[in-house]
């Protein structure tokens, strides 16, 4: 028996509430805390691969986050003319990866939750932590405090704990690239398939484009850009003028120059910096310790931050679960994740360094991919290790 018996959450997003499921599954009364009194439903749209469905169904959130997502059967990889490079279907004995919008997973994972009995207050922001032979207590924005035997990190890539862990530990990290998005991105979901999502390297930037269920066309740029900008940065920047780079940027793309060329200030949503966490000195200490993109987030390109987010909740109530003693408890659980978020997070990076590669440098990579895709690129290869993975809850965890 775990000798944790309930647990401070802070963070109401993503892995904020499947962490307090798990965490009640494992038999410890967790409590979310959200520093907004409205979670943040910034972002335009994710993917959560197979192994992040597998994860929700441990915490029988599976059905209801499946239901505001649609379908993906394919990816396509593009040369910035049109011409196909590689398909790759999804594996055909898994899941299909869902797409939908950030708000509406963030919705269906609170309301499960809730369902379930997990506590979330709003409005909650942390500002500071005391640790005692009892417990860890923590202080909040209002005045108010919450104490138990365990305060959780699931507070985002601009982490408070994170700092309160480690005050030298380093904050999140700019990819080179800006990130837009287009389309319909903020009206009601309509289900149905997607049957696939293109993406192309594009002369000057990297794209990506696919057709909605409703028949409608979404479509994101990430433009390179040297110089980093802050979110609050970029969008005091006019609209018409990142449209404008776009447009140039993607001027000898194809399908490229016609997607930008009918966007609108009005569709266009921008996501920001694209950014990632480096490798983290440390992931706990004391009564404290970190969960999904507080301590590893990985850039957006590799289709994983949510999905390992949610395998690093499970992973973290198992420990709790089976090893009682809380620094060999929080070290194994470190040990279990760090490996497998930091080599998915590293592929990314070289992804990201293909995006922001030059033209001849991508003239190269167009003569290359076809020769590695028949080769070496299988869908199996490049994905069963990442999609197949499932956290064996029902095995004890050893320290």
């Amino acid at each position: 028996m775990t000798a944790i018996k309930n647990a401070i959450v802070i963070g109401g997003g993503i892995a904020g509430p499947v962490t307090a499921l798990a965490l009640a599954k494992a038999g410890i009364e967790a409590t979310v805390y959200e520093a907004y009194a409205t979670t943040d439903r910034s972002g335009a749209m994710l993917t959560v691969a197979p192994n992040g469905l597998a994860a929700l169904e441990t915490v029988g959130l599976r059905a209801a986050v499946e239901a505001v997502g649609n379908p993906l059967h394919a990816m396509v990889m593009e040369k910035g003319n049109g011409k196909t490079l590689m398909r790759v279907p999804s594996l055909p004995d898994l899941p299909l990866s869902r797409v939908m919008y950030r708000a509406d997973l963030f919705d269906a994972i609170r309301a499960g939750a809730a369902a379930q009995g997990i506590v979330i207050h709003d409005g909650k922001r942390l500002v500071g932590v005391e640790e005692h032979a009892g417990g860890v207590t923590a202080r909040f924005e209002d005045g108010s405090t919450a104490t138990a035997d365990l305060l959780i990190g699931a507070d985002g890539i601009r982490s408070t704990v994170r700092t309160l862990i480690d005050p030298q530990a380093p904050g999140p990290e700019y990819t080179g690239l800006m990130s837009f998005g287009f389309g319909n991105l903020k009206g009601p979901f309509k289900p149905g398939d997607i049957q696939e999502m293109r993406f192309a390297f594009g002369k000057h930037s990297f794209y990506g484009y696919w057709t909605q269920p409703d028949g409608s066309e979404v479509f994101f740029s990430n433009h390179p850009q040297d110089k980093p900008m802050t979110l609050a940065q970029a969008r005091a920047v006019p609209k018409g003028e990142w449209l404008a780079k776009l447009r140039a940027a993607h001027a000898d793309d194809r399908p490229g120059n016609r997607l930008f060329q009918s966007a609108t200030e009005d569709t266009m949503l921008l996501t920001g910096p694209m950014e990632r966490m480096p490798k983290l000195p440390h992931w706990f200490r004391d009564r404290m310790v970190l969960v999904g993109d507080a301590a590893h987030a990985p850039s957006s390109s590799s289709g994983q931050g949510a999905s390992l987010a949610l395998e690093s909740a499970l992973e973290l109530a198992r420990c709790l679960r089976d090893i009682d003693d809380l620094p060999a408890a929080l070290a194994k659980y470190e040990g279990l994740r760090r490996p497998r978020v930091e080599e998915i997070s590293e592929q990314a990076v070289k992804t990201n360094n293909g995006k922001t590669a030059g033209p001849a440098a991508k003239f190269v990579f167009g003569l290359i991919m076809p020769i590695a895709t028949r080769t070496f690129l299988r869908p199996e290869k490049m994905f069963g290790p990442v999609h197949r993975f499932r956290v064996d809850w029902d095995r004890e965890a050893t320290a």
